[in-house]
């Protein structure tokens, strides 16, 4: 998977273990090239969410479009949607840009982890 262009469309984790930061760090041990697309600012660190700050739809869709648009984009990895607008608004950009290769990782819930996160084995 070497070299390939990898799209997050993703809330951004403030602590740094969930979300377009913890996705980062996986395509880069892989040796890809990582873009995002933020879908909301979350306050959180491994006791809890405090607060998640929605980024606005149009605005998620101009991120997947500068992406795709200049750089290219091979594979889409979707993770946090807080809103109905922003699931609409990723699902048209999607199909604008006739992205077939998607990974769908649904966030659910908050689970805590332990801190520091256990180093990959």
């Amino acid at each position: 998977m070497e070299n390939r262009r990898i799209l997050v469309i993703a809330g951004s984790d403030s602590s740094g273990g969930a979300g377009l930061e913890a996705d980062q760090r996986v395509i880069a041990v892989h040796q890809c090239y990582a873009m995002t697309a933020t879908t909301a600012l979350t306050a959180q660190n491994t006791q809890g969410v405090f607060d998640i700050h929605n980024v606005p739809s149009a605005f998620v869709s101009k991120q997947i479009d500068a992406c795709i648009d200049d750089i290219g984009v091979d594979v889409v990895k979707i993770g946090m949607l807080a809103s109905t607008s922003t699931i609409n608004a990723v699902a048209t950009a999607l199909e604008k840009h006739s992205r077939p290769t998607c990974v769908l990782d649904p966030v659910f819930r908050f689970t805590p982890i332990p801190y520091p996160p256990p180093s990959p084995s």
